[in-house]
């Protein structure tokens, strides 16, 4: 374990925030690396970009990414490690904001189903148990519409 790495350093202990720069998780296209950072305690990431297959990965199991100008997100760092104590940074997936220490917002842009799985703990499986109600009902009108589709053969015993 490497102390000068700020993650090892004991008043980041419980951080949950992680900030980064263009990019981030470019590479990073197996779930691990999402896993990894969810099991240290990291809920949000924010940096001015994403690979595409990461930004995936930190949706469906439960890490927002946010997106800010990288000008921002460096105010944003000097602010906390000025005062890692005092200077919190919250974020509201509600109001698409990040908030700092003095009140000052910063909106970020986020899908609509992507804030939907976000707010209410739902993977893609979830997402979709959600529509359980109309998938049955195209099954039935879909069985309706082409009975031959699910009638058994004669002779089977299906």
């Amino acid at each position: 374990m490497s102390p000068e790495f700020v993650l090892n350093r004991l008043v980041y202990k419980n951080t949950t925030i992680l900030f980064g720069r263009d990019n981030i998780g470019c590479g990073s296209s197996r779930e691990h690396a999402v896993w990894a950072l969810a099991e240290y305690g990291i809920r949000c990431i924010i940096a001015p970009s994403f690979g595409s297959i990461f930004y995936q990965n930190c949706i469906r199991n439960g890490v927002l990414p946010v997106v800010l100008d990288n000008d921002t997100i460096i105010a944003l760092a000097n602010q906390v490690q000025a005062d890692p104590q005092a200077n919190q940074v919250t974020i509201n997936l509600e109001r698409q904001q990040v908030i700092d220490s003095c009140g000052n917002s910063y909106n970020f842009a986020i899908a609509t189903n992507h804030r939907h799985m976000l707010l209410n703990g739902l993977d893609v499986i979830g997402l979709t148990l959600e529509l359980d109600t109309q998938i049955q009902n195209f099954e039935q009108a879909y069985q309706q519409t082409f009975p031959w589709l699910y009638s058994a053969p004669e002779g089977s015993s299906a």
